[in-house]
């Protein structure tokens, strides 16, 4: 478990939960899934003395949660979100859970490999001066963003403009933003590892039978674009209910005034604009990818036309020969040619002739021509 106090120009890391909450700034209490559990009686009591207030019984059920989509839910007195983040890497579950989406790899010289992506759900729990955060064991968002945190909390970050977060609900998300930058990392690699298997389906010279992978793969960009869509509904249930705090009066406060509020809906739209775009581009590789499937077999068509064309050339071709060699082996006595000294010559030379005629024929009638590739 990690405690930060977030103080007007300062971060202060402690080991110890607070007994009272700052007379300025918040409180951030990040804790891993497991220590949650564990410590789940100080942990609501620490609440309890700084809000007069605790979790749900339920919500720390959907904390405690690792198959949980993303969701929104709020009480009077917090806000709660359960949001899966998209990041390569190990999780808590079984490898062959749903959730765990499952791309491809190519590895250098040899064939392409399964990789994994970590969708483990991370919960945040949005009180007026305490945020609270259970992450997936080994998550390294949480090291990440407090390493920053941190580093923003000094004089020389202050001096080069850094701003340090307003309120608990603007440190949630900045976390969510980095969860959901950091799928949009993993472009560049999903998008060279679909590259290398349309290349590999189109190759003229290959036969494509690494089928079983291309379905994990499509049925994986499925499940993402599911998970995404959940990311998406609960940034906007937030959003929504960002908009009824108006309404209320003084409610403003809670997020450090109508100043504060005004910068959470910014960041919270630029939040859903980068999970839009997650899912615009998690659709344009499953089109790339049944697109290139399709010409995969176009091809193929093409290909088998191209045979049979050639084929048929040929077969008419030998028809006319096989139509003289027919007369010549008939049972007659009297044949023209049949008795002469030169008469085999003449049928070959004449069933030659007529070969040559008609491959130059087919031939410039592009009949026996190999395809542009």
């Amino acid at each position: 478990m990690r405690v930060f106090l977030v103080l007007p120009g300062s971060v202060i890391e402690t080991d110890t939960l607070p007994s009272q909450a700052p007379a300025e700034g918040f409180v951030w209490i990040a804790c891993g899934r497991r220590e949650f559990e564990l410590e789940q009686a100080h942990i609501q009591s620490t609440l309890q003395r700084m809000h007069r207030t605790s979790l749900v019984d339920l919500h720390i059920s959907d904390l405690l949660n690792n198959q949980l989509p993303s969701h929104f839910d709020y009480t009077s007195q917090y806000d709660l979100l359960v949001f899966r983040r998209l990041a390569a890497g190990h999780s808590e579950t079984d490898l062959a859970h749903p959730g765990q989406v499952l791309t491809q790899a190519t590895r250098r010289g040899g064939p392409p490999v399964l990789r994994r992506i970590d969708t483990s759900p991370v919960g945040f729990a949005v009180f007026d001066r305490v945020l609270l955060t259970v992450h997936p064991a080994g998550c390294t968002v949480l090291d990440h963003y407090a390493t920053r945190l941190l580093a923003a909390g000094t004089s020389a970050a202050r001096a080069a403009g850094v701003n340090l977060p307003s309120g608990p609900a603007d440190l949630m998300l900045r976390i969510v933003n980095q969860m959901v930058d950091g799928y949009l990392e993993l472009r560049r690699e999903l998008t060279r590892q679909l590259d290398h298997w349309q290349a590999e389906l189109l190759h003229p010279s290959t036969r494509f039978n690494n089928w079983s992978s291309l379905l994990d793969a499509r049925i994986s960009l499925h499940q993402l674009d599911q998970i995404c869509e959940d990311q998406r509904a609960a940034i906007q249930d937030w959003i929504e209910a960002l908009a009824g705090w108006e309404v209320v009066e003084g409610a403003s406060d809670h997020f450090g005034g109508h100043k504060g509020l005004e910068l959470l809906k910014v960041r919270s739209r630029d939040v859903l604009e980068h999970i839009e775009r997650v899912i615009h581009h998690v659709r344009r590789l499953e089109q790339n990818a049944e697109t290139a499937v399709q010409m995969h077999f176009s091809a193929q068509s093409n290909r088998t036309n191209d045979i049979m064309r050639t084929l048929t050339a040929l077969t008419a071709i030998f028809l006319p020969l096989n139509l003289i060699a027919g007369i010549f082996g008939m049972n007659f006595e009297f044949i023209p040619l049949l008795h002469e000294q030169g008469g085999f010559w003449w049928a070959m030379g004449s069933m030659v002739a007529i070969a040559a005629l008609l491959g130059v024929l087919f031939w410039r009638k592009r009949y026996l021509a190999r395809s542009a590739r």
